[in-house]
């Protein structure tokens, strides 16, 4: 199998700097290859199957961008406690805990505090939301101290 040096860039650019996903996504871009393309893992055929994998192009998959979804939209970007988050994904707390949540703690998507999981501005507009003034805030919160 032929692997183009921009193609493998690509994969590894989405893989978290982590060889074993790094591996897992060479094998399902290669298994895309051969069915959808000619068998060659060029640059065009590493996106196609990444998006179809939803892998975005900063290493975020389906969980990753469920979870950021469920903390700002449902949540006003938080804090919420991790069975609540989990249960609004509809998975298990230990799989956010323990497979989402580092990642998005590491580049800076998701904070942990004492009172829950909180997002980002990172994440907002990752998600293509306006962050609230404050993180943790939800944007239609009434302004305590305006007067109004």
């Amino acid at each position: 199998m032929e692997l183009a040096p921009a193609a493998g860039a690509e994969i590894a650019s989405r893989s978290r700097g982590t060889p074993r996903i790094a591996n897992r996504l060479l094998r399902r871009v290669r298994d895309y290859a051969q069915v959808k393309g000619d068998g060659r893992l060029t640059r065009s055929v590493a996106d196609a199957a990444l998006e179809l994998y939803e892998v975005d192009p900063l290493g975020l998959d389906r969980l990753d961008r469920a979870v950021l979804d469920a903390l700002c939209r449902g949540f006003g970007g938080g804090p919420v406690g991790l069975t609540t988050l989990a249960l609004a994904v509809a998975e298990e707390a230990e799989t956010v805990e323990e497979v989402a949540e580092p990642f998005l703690v590491r580049e800076g998507f998701l904070m942990r505090t004492p009172r829950g999981r909180v997002a980002t501005r990172r994440a907002w507009t990752h998600l293509g939301l306006t962050p609230p003034k404050e993180v943790g805030v939800p944007p239609d919160a009434p302004d305590l101290f305006s007067g109004d």
